[in-house]
C-alpha cells in the first residue's frame, strides 16, 4: 500500500516513476487487513494521541473525497463486563470522537452514546447477557484493503507512473557508495533487467531489513514481524446490526460483518525466524485463541464448524526496546531510514495512514535531487472511481435497470468500482453472458474477472479471485469453485494455453486447501 501510495504521490508532483513489485499489488499485507480506516481506539490508551488523529484525518479523507466507494462508516459496540468501566469506556471513546473532529477532514461520524445491557442487546441479540454490563456505540469506517490498493496503483498510472507486478528485485545498483537504481528478476518472462534511479525508495513492510541488507547496512534488524490472524464465519453464527470491539488479554477482538459473513480478528505475535513471510498461516493455536475470545462475549459460541476459512498477514512494526516484549505494545508510528544516499526506506505505521507515509518517503527521496520539486498533493486527488460516484449512488436504480440487474448486485459493483462500473456496462454490452453470476450465490459477476484482467493488472487467478474480487477468502471452498469458473474467462484474455490454465488452477487449489483446511482436486470447466 505505502509504495503505491508513493508512487502515486511522486508522479502527482511531477517526477518520472517506476514502481516493481515482485507479486501481486497486495499480495502480502496489504491484503490481510482486518478491512478497518481508523484511528486505532486502542492506541489511546498507550497515549499515541498524535498517530489516532492522524489516522482520524485520513479515514476523513478516504470517507469524503478520495475513496468514499471504498470505504464507508460502519457503527460500532463496544461492550463492558462490569458497570464502572462503562463511563471509563465511553470517555475514551468520546475522545477518539473528538480527535476525529481536529482538523479540515474528521468526516462525520454520529455521535457515541452510552448503551445499558438491554439497549446494547437490541443492537447486538447475541451478545450474553450474563457477560455484559453495558456498551458503548460509535462509528468507524470499513475499507475494502486490496481494492483500495489497486485504486491508488490504477490512479498513478494514470498520471503516468510505470508498474511492473511479478518484478522482483535481485540486487541494487550501486556507484561507489550511491544507490542508482536496482537489477530485477522478471518472474513471467524470467528475464532480469537494470531500472536506474536518481532515488530508490523501499516500501518494501516486512522486508525491509533485506532491502537494507542490499544496501550494506548492518547492525540490529529495523523490524519486527507481528502476526495477524482472521477467521471468517457465516453471516447467520452472529446476530448483530453492528459491528463489535472487545478487550483481549493482549490485545483487541474484532466481529466485522464483510460481504455477507463475518470477520473476527485479530492476533497480534511476533512471527518465528522459521517462518515462510510470502504465506503466513493461521495455526491451530491462533484458531482456538480467536474463537476463545469471541465466545467470551456471545450467549451462541462459535465453534470450528462455523469457520468457513481464514487468512492472515505480517505487521511491519519498528524494531524498538527487547525482543521479547509483546509485539501488541509496539508503536504503530512509522519511521524513514537512510542507509546511504540514493536509497530512502520507510517502514511502520498503519494501513489507514499509508498517504502521510507515502509523502514523506517522497519528501526524504526528493530532498537527495537537486531540482524544485513541489509538495504532496495527495489530499486532493480521488482516487479511480470515487469522482462521479456520489452521482452513480443517487441514481443506483436506473443503473440497476440499464444493466439487468438487482438493485442489491448494483449497489454491490458501485461499492467496489464506483464510477468505474461503466467498465462493467461496456464488458456486458459486448458480452450479456457476463452479467451472470461468477458463482451462483456469491455477488461477483463474471464480468468483474474480464475486468480484473483487462483493467486492474491482474496477472494470475490469485489477483482475480482474492484480492479484486475478494470471493477466494468469502467463501467455504475457498474460491475454489469460483477458480474453475473464472479460469477460462481469464485465460482468454492473458493468453494462457491449456497447460498454463491448468497450472494456474491446481496452484489455486492448493491455496484455498490451505486456506479451508479441505482438499478438492480442481476441475477445470469447457
Amino acid at each position: 500500500m505505502v509504495g503505491c501510495g508513493a508512487a502515486l504521490d511522486a508522479v502527482a508532483r511531477g517526477l518520472s516513476v517506476g514502481l516493481v513489485e515482485q507479486s501481486d499489488l497486495a499480495a502480502g499485507t496489504s491484503s490481510r487487513s482486518s478491512r478497518l480506516a481508523h484511528g486505532g481506539l486502542r492506541y489511546l490508551e498507550q497515549r499515541e494521541f498524535h498517530l489516532v488523529r492522524e489516522a482520524l484525518t485520513e479515514r476523513g479523507l478516504l470517507l469524503d473525497r478520495l475513496a468514499p466507494h471504498l470505504v464507508r462508516p460502519v457503527p460500532f459496540l463496544f461492550p463492558v463486563s462490569k458497570r464502572w468501566e462503562r463511563p471509563y469506556v465511553a470517555s475514551g471513546v468520546r475522545l477518539y470522537d473528538m480527535l476525529s473532529k481536529v482538523g479540515a477532514y474528521g468526516g462525520t461520524m454520529p455521535r457515541p452514546k452510552s448503551l445499558n445491557r438491554d439497549e446494547a442487546k437490541a443492537l447486538a441479540p447475541d451478545l450474553d447477557s450474563g457477560e455484559i454490563a453495558g456498551a458503548v456505540r460509535f462509528h468507524d469506517a470499513q475499507i475494502d484493503d486490496a481494492r483500495h490498493t489497486v485504486a491508488v496503483a490504477r490512479t498513478a498510472a494514470g498520471l503516468g507512473a510505470h508498474i511492473a507486478t511479478r518484478t522482483r528485485v535481485v540486487r541494487l545498483l550501486v556507484d561507489g557508495d550511491v544507490v542508482v537504481g536496482a537489477r530485477v528478476h522478471d518472474d513471467l518472462s524470467g528475464e532480469d533487467y537494470d531500472i536506474r534511479a536518481r532515488v530508490v525508495i523501499a516500501a518494501t513492510g516486512i522486508w525491509t531489513d533485506e532491502v537494507l541488507r542490499m544496501a550494506g547496512a548492518t547492525g540490529e534488524p529495523r523490524v519486527r514481524q507481528s502476526k495477524g490472524v482472521h477467521l471468517v464465519v457465516p453471516g447467520s453464527a452472529i446476530r448483530s446490526t453492528t459491528a463489535i470491539i472487545a478487550r483481549t488479554p493482549t490485545s483487541v477482538l474484532f466481529l466485522l460483518p464483510w460481504a455477507g459473513k463475518w470477520l473476527v480478528g485479530t492476533t497480534d505475535t511476533p512471527a518465528d525466524d522459521e517462518v515462510d513471510l510470502a504465506h503466513p498461516m493461521a495455526t491451530d493455536e491462533d484458531i482456538d485463541y480467536l474463537l476463545a475470545q469471541a465466545n467470551r462475549w456471545l450467549a451462541r459460541p462459535l465453534t470450528r464448524a462455523d469457520v468457513l476459512t481464514t487468512y492472515a498477514g505480517y505487521r511491519p512494526l519498528i524494531a524498538e526496546g527487547e525482543d521479547d516484549d509483546p509485539t501488541a505494545t509496539l508503536s504503530r508510528e512509522h519511521a524513514i531510514f537512510r542507509p546511504c544516499p540514493g536509497l530512502v526506506a520507510i517502514a511502520g505505521g498503519k494501513y489507514t495512514t499509508y498517504r502521510v507515509m507515502a509523502a514523506d518517503a517522497v519528501d526524504a527521496a526528493v530532498e537527495q535531487l537537486d531540482a524544485d520539486v513541489p509538495e504532496s498533493t495527495t489530499s486532493d486527488i480521488p482516487l479511480v472511481g470515487a469522482e462521479g460516484f456520489a452521482g452513480d449512488w443517487q441514481r443506483r436504480s436506473a443503473i440497476a435497470e440499464e444493466l439487468g440487474l438487482p438493485l442489491e448486485m448494483t449497489e454491490r459493483l458501485l461499492r467496489r468500482h464506483g464510477s468505474r462500473i461503466s467498465e462493467i456496462r461496456g464488458l456486458i454490452a459486448e458480452d450479456p453472458s457476463l452479467r451472470e453470476q461468477l458463482v451462483e450465490g456469491e455477488p461477483y459477476l463474471r464480468a468483474e474477472a474480464v475486468l480484473a484482467a483487462t483493467h486492474q493488472g491482474a496477472l494470475g487467478l490469485g489477483d482475480v479471485l482474492d484480492r479484486r474480487l475478494r470471493i477466494g477468502l468469502e467463501t467455504a471452498d475457498g474460491g475454489l469453485a469460483a477458480a474453475q469458473a473464472a479460469t477460462p474467462l481469464v485465460a482468454a484474455i492473458l493468453d494462457w494455453d491449456a497447460d498454463r490454465a491448468s497450472d494456474e488452477l491446481q496452484a489455486y487449489a492448493e491455496e484455498a486447501a490451505a486456506r479451508t483446511g479441505s482438499v478438492t482436486d480442481p476441475v477445470l470447466a469447457e
